[in-house]
């Protein structure tokens, strides 16, 4: 049996009066708002990931001077509620994202002075590179913020921030900004003009109640949250878990993701899953010397030097690093790094959405 096709020449679809007929076809799925898939397929399902974003690096030495004069020009208070600058991707033009899902930023605090409460339906954190002397808010309950420490808003929890101190702090702020506003999902609602609660206690009640690891209070046993409801994870518990990986690879015990390279990740404890739903938030140590495989994925991440030097590449792109550089990698970008000297990265990425959309992937290469 003859198709339909076969018995048309292929003379025939280069007409004159074929083309015209096709333009106007095309004419028309236009105007109803149509576009066949035989025109976009390369567009909407390409071999692999074509991310917009671009691997980029942004040098702390350039990011704290600007976010400090701003203190000098820009007050905190209603309207723009945060002294936060986002870092915009070069290959995402007009929107200040880091990648297309992660928003990333440098918060800057001057002395004395508070932030107003507000909520919104973005989860963010904060991870503090240096300095001590604020606390940020949670739902009334004051968390000290001090070097290396990570702090959680999730999303619809009202958060202020109040330093007591004489001197600036600055940390990196991470939401999933991009993802809820592409989803539509966005909420915001001032809190109080004032923080509630300006008390300064070295722990929060949360930590009080949900500070050791692995013990669940009974009251809240059996009770999943889709957030962790500990918003401090303190960088003595982080450095003492990093420290001991290295120590009992040493010793000839498995327990590294790879040799000199120790990592943790912060969780739930009422889950064991992600600290946030939709952010995956982890720190990493290498050993002077030592190097990851090349690894890429389809997630997107953003990394921060906490301390140390060493070297990052992108693609084959190698960049050095120093204290507080941050560094963007997007979707199936092939990320390397090296250590000149022990490194500590914090990093985050929007692994969870993929994982439960059953859309990650991962290569590795040695």
């Amino acid at each position: 049996m003859t198709s339909v096709r076969d018995d048309t020449s292929t003379a025939d679809f280069d007409s004159p009066e074929h083309q015209a007929k096709l333009a106007g076809l095309y004419r028309d799925f236009d105007a109803l708002g149509m576009t066949p898939l035989w025109r976009t397929r390369e567009g909407l399902m390409p071999f692999h990931p074509e991310p917009r974003a671009v691997p980029h690096l942004w040098r702390w030495a350039q990011l704290y001077p600007l976010a400090a004069r701003s203190a000098d020009l820009v007050p905190v208070g209603r309207g723009g509620e945060r002294r936060a600058i986002g870092l915009g991707n070069p290959g995402l033009p007009g929107d200040p994202y880091a990648t297309p899902t992660l928003w990333a930023a440098i918060q800057y605090l001057a002395p004395r002075e508070n932030a107003p409460e507000h909520r919104h339906t973005q989860s963010a954190f904060r991870f503090v590179l240096e300095g001590e002397g604020v606390w940020t808010v949670v739902d009334g309950d004051p968390v000290a913020m001090r070097r290396g420490d990570l702090l959680l808003t999730p999303g619809w929890h009202f958060h202020g921030h109040q330093n007591v101190s004489d001197q600036p702090m600055a940390w990196l702020d991470g939401l999933d900004i991009p993802i809820v506003a592409t989803l539509d999902q966005g909420f915001f609602e001032f809190g109080p003009e004032k923080v509630r609660d300006t008390s300064t206690p070295d722990r929060s009640r949360g930590e009080r109640l949900w500070g050791g690891p692995g013990l669940t209070p009974v009251s809240a046993a059996g009770q999943p949250r889709p957030a962790s409801p500990l918003m401090a994870y303190r960088w003595a518990h982080t450095d003492a878990a990093l420290r001991a990986q290295l120590e009992l690879e040493s010793e000839g015990h498995p327990g590294v993701t790879e040799p000199g390279h120790a990592a943790v990740r912060f969780t739930n404890p009422t889950t064991g899953g992600d600290a946030l739903p939709t952010m995956r938030t982890e720190m990493h140590r290498l050993r002077a010397g030592m190097a990851t495989a090349r690894t890429r994925t389809t997630a997107s991440s953003v990394w921060q030097v906490f301390d140390g030097r060493g070297t990052v590449t992108l693609d084959g792109d190698v960049h050095e690093l120093g204290h507080g550089d941050v560094v963007a990698v997007p979707s199936w970008c092939e990320l390397s790094l090296h250590a000149d000297t022990d490194l500590d990265l914090f990093t985050f990425s929007d692994a969870p959405v993929f994982e439960k959309l059953s859309l990650l992937r991962t290569e590795v290469s040695r």
